[in-house]
């Protein structure tokens, strides 16, 4: 659902989806090509949210911050199921895992990822290129080429979504048998270590 509040109503290019169980409110902009999840939570009532092109925000996240303040998740930052961001700005072409938390004023920078169920405290920075992980989060290595190759290919993914819900998402009624025929759904993106393993052939 789209939400006014206090005379600010998003902005929202019509190549991007948002599902109709997400709440978008208020100040909030949002780029072409982006997938806001079922669940997702993206609160521009105090402050303003920018999504740039390509930005991913999946089932069950919450995006808010304190009064006044603007934050920007930059071109295909990709942010995992159930994650937090609160008050921090994301760089160009980050992970942030599942049910991560990042606090106010925090920083990640470009092609970082944090790992699953981080927590970065409130003004943490962190420049390009890093691996983050941990309670409190903290950087243990750099990014290497083949894992930024691995986590663009699966944030394309998420920028051909929109377009695939537009064409094909519909509420229908349950069927209440399996079909005989029942397609099965191609093998087409793997985890880092399939990916690897792959590469390595």
């Amino acid at each position: 659902m789209i939400y006014s509040f206090k005379g600010h109503i998003p902005i929202i290019h019509e190549s991007s989806f948002v599902h109709q169980l997400a709440a978008v409110t208020g100040n909030v902009i949002i780029g072409k090509n982006c997938y806001i999840g079922p669940g997702a939570a993206i609160r521009g009532d105090w402050g303003e949210i920018i999504l740039e092109d390509g930005v991913n925000v999946q089932e069950n996240c919450t995006i808010h911050m304190f009064p006044g303040k603007s934050i920007v998740l930059k071109e295909s930052a990709h942010v995992g199921h159930g994650a937090i961001i609160h008050g921090a700005n994301l760089g160009k072409n980050c992970l942030i895992g599942m049910n991560s938390v990042i606090m106010d004023d925090a920083e990640i920078g470009d092609e970082c990822i944090v790992g699953a169920m981080s927590f970065v405290k409130a003004e943490e920075k962190f420049p390009k290129r890093k691996l983050i992980v941990g309670n409190p989060a903290k950087a243990i290595k750099d990014i290497s080429d083949e894992m930024i190759a691995w986590k663009t290919a699966g944030t394309r993914l998420y920028q051909q979504l929109p377009a695939d819900c537009h064409e094909s998402l519909r509420e229908v009624e349950p069927l209440r048998e399996i079909p005989k025929n029942r397609a099965v759904q191609e093998d087409f993106y793997k985890t880092l270590e399939e990916f690897r393993a792959k590469n390595k052939e």
